[in-house]
């Protein structure tokens, strides 16, 4: 018995792809604390800002799943990158009857290759290797935003807390004021009306505060739910916020690089050269559908042939011009739509470099103002101890104290998160990308 059948069988079957269930989990499975996180080595008792940005990159729910599209351009590029398969064709056909003597069965077989997908082979997978790019890119923008959003969220709970921190201090302050108000009401040495603005003081303050502990939390439940964890974990962040400066002048000196270092225009370059190889596959498909072969056989009366085969379409009404056309209006749109987000990008950039200009210019002129009340606060305690200030005095000026630091910290805050907006919206720090102009002219 021949085995070699056989054997050519058993290894067809063994490069055949196999199917497994890969069914989905229903139930939500966050971490419960930061030592369930993926991460590199111990982690630090205070998180500071690299810590946090470095934990959402491992662990960020929506960045995972997004890193599942590379595989998906991996597969689209083996794909291009198949040739088409041969075709064979074989018939056989059973003599019924007819004249003669020595007539047989007849016995037909073909061999052929379609050409066409051959001629558009090369265009094919040049636009899958954009395409792997592309997601690169893409996925490389999404990870930039992740780290920029990462820090944007530590430095609003950062610097939430020590707004907190004042808006106890100031309700405490107002609340002694109206319980010795209410003392003094009830042995007859104040009025209803001189007790009137110290309660509506007292609850305002408290409602800020109460304000601010709700939006408080909601910054922690957020940013746990950006790294993956529970709400209910514990998320102890390092005080010391810092964030690179941000040189205008240098920033500026860069916006003309601006498409070859930020990753989302990077991105859509990429995806425009996907493009351009679709056109000139699209061009390419003009070429009529042709396949060619070699076939042979025996008919009824025994006569044995073999010769060459060769199909091929009219291109009488196809010429595939609506292909063509759909792809260079997708090349125009791709065309238009990077010019659009430059501009955009140019202008976001400058409008805030601006905003950061006078943002800068207003926190120095209010931090002599902090400095003269904090002077007046100092000398107002002396004072009132010594009694040559009332209670009243003491307590508006401390109050107008808070209220400029309050002030001055919202608008740090501010300026905070202006610099880490700059950093994500020009690429600080991504090296520029150096596009390989032969393989674009291929």
């Amino acid at each position: 018995m021949n085995r070699l059948p056989i054997a050519a069988l058993c290894l067809a079957l063994a490069a055949c792809a196999s199917y497994a269930p890969l069914p989905l989990d229903r139930q939500a499975a966050p971490k419960r604390s930061l030592q369930e996180l993926q991460h590199d080595g111990a982690l630090p008792d205070w998180l500071g800002m690299d810590d946090i940005a470095a934990l959402a990159l491992r662990n960020n729910p929506d960045l995972v799943a997004a890193r599942a599209q590379r595989g998906v351009a991996q597969a689209q590029l083996l794909i291009a990158g198949i040739p088409p398969n041969p075709s064979l064709s074989a018939g056989y056909a059973i003599l019924l009857g007819g004249p003669g003597p020595g007539n047989v069965n007849a016995i037909t077989a073909g061999l052929n290759q379609d050409l066409r997908s051959l001629v558009t082979l090369s265009a094919r997978r040049s636009a899958a290797r954009a395409t792997v790019r592309e997601v690169d890119a893409s996925l490389l923008w999404q990870e930039w935003q992740t780290v920029g959003k990462a820090r944007l969220q530590a430095v609003d709970l950062v610097e939430g807390e020590a707004q907190l921190r004042l808006l106890r201090q100031n309700a405490a302050l107002l609340q002694d004021r109206l319980q010795r108000s209410r003392k003094a009401l009830g042995q007859g040495d104040t009025t209803l009306a001189t007790l009137a603005p110290d309660l509506a003081a007292a609850a305002d303050a408290q409602k800020q505060l109460d304000d601010a502990g709700r939006q408080q939390e909601s910054r922690r439940r957020d940013l746990a739910a950006f790294l993956g964890l529970s709400p209910e974990a514990a998320l102890p962040l390092d005080e010391a916020v810092t964030v690179p400066p941000i040189d205008a002048a240098a920033v500026l000196q860069s916006l003309p690089d601006l498409a070859d270092r930020r990753p989302d225009l990077v991105a859509l370059q990429l995806g425009y050269r996907a493009q351009e190889a679709q056109v000139r596959a699209a061009i390419l498909g003009q070429f009529p559908m042709l396949s060619f072969g070699v076939s042979g056989g025996r008919d009824n009366s025994g006569i044995r042939s073999l010769g060459p085969q060769l199909t091929m379409d009219l291109p009488i009404f196809d010429r595939n011009q609506g292909n063509i056309a759909l792809e260079r209006a997708t090349r125009q749109q791709l065309h238009d739509e990077f010019g659009a987000r430059l501009v955009a990008a140019d202008a976001e950039v400058r409008a805030l470099l601006a905003d950061q200009a006078l943002l800068q210019q207003q926190l120095a002129a209010r931090r002599p103002q902090l400095a003269e009340l904090e002077r007046s606060a100092a000398g107002a305690e002396d004072a009132y101890r010594a009694g040559n200030l009332d209670e009243r005095g003491y307590v508006d000026l401390l109050s107008a104290r808070n209220a400029k630091q309050q002030e001055i910290l919202a608008m740090e805050q501010s300026l905070l998160e202006q610099q880490v907006a700059i950093a994500i919206l020009t690429g600080a720090g991504m090296p520029p990308v150096a596009f390989d102009t032969a393989e674009a002219q291929r």
